[in-house]
């Protein structure tokens, strides 16, 4: 089915996930529009389970899409383990 495009550009797209992903993970809750979370949820629970394993490989992968160390930090200190018994659908 694809990606929907939110009138920007890929570069633009991906900027927006990546921000409104670390802001979610940051805060725990973010308010946007229905169309940007939809696309942002894969992203969202991939990081999650990314945290879950918790290896080194695993956080280099994440910390290719969280530029911010102390937001890393917190996914993987404290997000990750609290899903550690669920398999996926973390953000609802």
């Amino acid at each position: 089915m694809g990606q929907a495009k939110l009138g920007r550009t890929r570069g633009h797209r991906r900027a927006l996930f990546r921000n409104l992903v670390t802001a979610l993970f940051a805060h725990e809750r973010i308010e946007t529009t229905e169309a940007k979370a939809r696309e942002c949820r894969p992203i969202a629970e991939q990081l999650i389970t990314l945290a879950k394993r918790g290896d080194l490989h695993a956080r280099r992968q994440a910390a290719a899409f969280i530029l911010d160390e102390d937001v890393l930090k917190r996914l993987f200190d404290e997000i990750g383990p609290r899903y550690a018994d669920r398999s996926g659908g973390y953000t609802r």
